[in-house]
């Protein structure tokens, strides 16, 4: 466990939402709050996983953006460094020292490009996704500038529907140009089948990956006939590493959501048409929340609403309990469902956010519990870095 910070002088409720050594129950609310077991062994279990089948896993930092949390990956889960989505995501983890960084997207913008050139100065391996020549001219003529070096992966669009090439005679033409280009150097493929991940059926899911690993099987043999053998191809999810990892094509995992596990991808199905959130991986985030009103015998209102969470994937559900449901909310307000009045005004409710990568975004402090205890407080450090 990483050493907690020096909090003295920090005032719970007006700097933070509490403090090492504090009960839970008087964690103010609403809040993140980590399960550390929970987290921990969610962690080691990736890390296992990853180990056994020869993969590296790079651990995609848009989930959690805490360099705390990464660095727990890092040191119990042997992650060898961390996606991100945004440069101002990748300048967080370069200045706390992480020292391979992927960002898992184009980036071309000309001063975000220059930021990007300047990264590999903080000592970190710079890898950035291209899916079109003109941005290889870009990019190359930043690293040049800056005497630096770029890494490229070649994104494929397998699926998705978002960035990405379509063809092997693309990326190999691009993969090329790469190769040619001063300042920068091709290190492989980006290959993310990001639309099946939240898919219900297992079966569905594999499908969907069988036609993705097939695909860029082909631009693998396609590069390695022209010189370039990628030495990374790089993708996989939270609900698809399984079949990457036994693909014979893929040996770069991008899994995220499960050290933390939300309502959307707890409820796909496992090869045993089981919730993976019930057996393969555990929650251990939660919005701990305060029941503030219970004017209506019905229904009790508590203090996390829209601006606690994100619900762009579904309503969050109230962790350990089936008696009481949250069916509803508003700007500051949530609504639960208390059909036998069983809610007392200021009990906390444990939610599990129906999306955790922008729900963390809306917080500036995760709350690590252990045994009933605040054990420390971590920074959401990346909060808000979306350029």
């Amino acid at each position: 466990m990483n050493a907690p910070a020096n909090f003295a002088g920090l005032e719970v409720g007006f700097d933070v939402p509490a403090l090492p050594g504090m009960n839970e129950a008087d964690i103010q609310t609403p809040c993140l709050v980590l399960d550390l077991d929970a987290l921990e062994r969610n962690i080691r279990k990736m890390g296992d996983y990853a180990k056994a089948h020869g993969m590296r896993h790079r651990a995609h930092g848009k989930m959690h953006k805490s360099v705390d949390v990464l660095r727990l990956q890092m040191e119990m889960g042997g992650a060898i460094g961390v996606c991100c989505q945004k440069v101002s995501e990748a300048e967080v983890f370069a200045r706390a020292g992480i020292k391979d960084i992927l960002v898992s997207n184009q980036v071309r913008d000309a001063a975000k490009i220059d930021r990007l050139a300047r990264l590999t100065e903080l000592g970190a391996r710079i890898i950035v996704c291209v899916d079109d020549r003109a941005n290889v001219t870009d990019l190359s003529a930043a690293a040049q500038k800056h005497g630096t070096t770029i890494e490229c992966f070649v994104e494929i669009d397998c699926g998705a529907g978002r960035c990405g090439v379509k063809t092997t005679e693309e990326v190999v033409d691009i993969a090329q140009a790469i190769a040619a280009s001063p300042g920068l150097s091709f290190a492989g493929l980006q290959a993310y089948q990001g639309a099946m991940q939240h898919m219900d059926s297992y079966e569905a899911r594999k499908a969907k990956l069988d036609a993705a690993i097939a695909q860029v099987a082909d631009a693998t043999a396609g590069l390695k006939a022209v010189g370039l053998d990628p030495a990374l191809v790089s993708g996989g999810g939270t609900g698809s590493y399984y079949f990457e990892s036994s693909s014979g094509v893929y040996n770069e995992l991008q899994c995220g959501s499960y050290a933390f596990m939300d309502a959307d991808y707890g409820r796909i199905h496992d090869k045993d048409g089981k919730r993976i959130d019930q057996g393969e991986w555990e929650n251990s985030l939660f919005i701990l929340t305060s029941v503030m009103s219970h004017a209506k015998p019905h229904l009790a209102v508590v203090d996390a609403g829209l601006k606690a969470q994100s619900v762009d994937s579904g309503l969050p559900f109230i962790y350990g309990r089936d008696d009481v449901k949250y069916i509803k909310c508003s700007d500051e307000h949530g609504v639960v469902e208390d059909p036998d009045g069983v809610l007392k005004i200021n009990e906390k409710l444990k939610l599990v956010p129906g999306h955790c990568d922008p729900t963390c975004n809306v917080h500036d402090w995760y709350v690590g519990v252990r045994n009933g205890k605040v054990e420390t407080l971590w920074p959401v450090s990346a909060r808000g870095k979306a350029y």
